[in-house]
């Protein structure tokens, strides 16, 4: 018995142990909500903006732009994967990764070929392991990403957007992350970002009112041109959607890992109470056997004693 208590004893200490590390990542993770969901806020009234800009000269001009025009038989898409670059998230990547397949197989199914871009390590990894092709990745900002890094991502997409199919481009963009909605609730969601679907709701409701039916439109000069003003207006709307994905799936990481490292400490606890009750009635048993072999000994002893007399 006294060895299964030293059992106990050291499965106790040990989830102690990973106790403390698990409750430690929890508060460290509640901490950067907050200055996530901060950044996300200031960064969405820019991307806004800029939606509306883009609505602005979609709807006041009849200029052909990858930006605004969708081709007439589109062949080739890319989408791009945003997932974490460490794990302890709960499912956080792994629906990302689910929802990129999802959409992946619909462009598949429409007779589009899918040029992949992945940001994040566990979508790397996803992707390797599988052996599948993919035209770039980025790595090691996924939890605290920066203007800069959504620039980086966004350079060769909007070179693929640019470029002629038969020369290797793209004609739609797509990306793929996890909206946060709240402390308890992250979606992962697919939404394309080229070329802008002027009837999608949210693009709606980012381009400010629209005419009541049989309003005139507001019209617009645009200097130099409306081409002029939409190739200017391309890499900052894709970089500023970008970087808004970015701040909002790394809110979403941080939530994830939060109620991940909360479950695993309130399971900790709950095993170190039920090793803690093992360990007691281990030892409960071995001070009865023990007492049982004193009471034995010494009742031989007296019968012993009655013999001899």
């Amino acid at each position: 018995m006294g060895a299964q208590i030293r059992v106990y004893k050291r499965r106790i200490k040990s989830v102690t142990a990973t106790k403390k590390i698990t409750k430690a990542m929890e508060m460290i993770a509640a901490s950067r909500i907050i200055k996530a969901q901060r950044q996300v806020t200031a960064s969405s009234p820019y991307a806004d903006e800029l939606t509306r800009a883009v609505t602005a000269v979609a709807t006041g001009s009849n200029t052909k732009h990858p930006l605004t025009t969708e081709a007439d038989s589109p062949t080739r898409a890319a989408v791009l994967l945003i997932t974490s670059d460490r794990g302890l998230a709960g499912g956080y990547s792994s629906n990302a990764i689910k929802a990129a397949d999802r959409l992946v197989e619909r462009l598949r199914s429409e007779g589009k070929e899918v040029v992949s871009y992945l940001i994040g390590r566990k979508a790397v990894a996803y992707y390797n392991f599988r052996e599948r092709a993919v035209a770039e990745s980025w790595t090691g900002f996924s939890d605290s990403p920066q203007y800069a890094d959504a620039k980086r991502a966004a350079a060769p997409l909007i070179e693929s957007v640019v470029q002629d199919t038969a020369e290797g481009g793209v004609d739609e963009l797509h990306i793929v992350f996890t909206e946060f909605h709240s402390m308890m609730t992250q979606v992962p969601v697919a939404k394309r970002l080229l070329p802008l679907a002027l009837d999608d709701k949210e693009i709606q409701e980012a381009g400010g009112e629209q005419p009541a039916k049989g309003e005139p439109r507001s019209q617009y000069e645009f200097e130099p041109s409306p081409e002029g003003v939409l190739d200017a207006l391309l890499p900052r709307y894709v970089e500023s959607r970008i970087y808004n994905a970015l701040l909002q799936a790394a809110a979403s990481e941080h939530a994830a890992r939060r109620r991940a490292m909360k479950s695993a400490t309130d399971n900790a606890e709950d095993l170190i109470k039920s090793l803690t009750r093992l360990a007691n009635a281990a030892r409960q048993a071995d001070i009865t056997q023990e007492i049982s072999e004193i009471v034995g000994g010494a009742s031989a002893l007296a019968d012993a004693s009655a013999g001899s007399d």
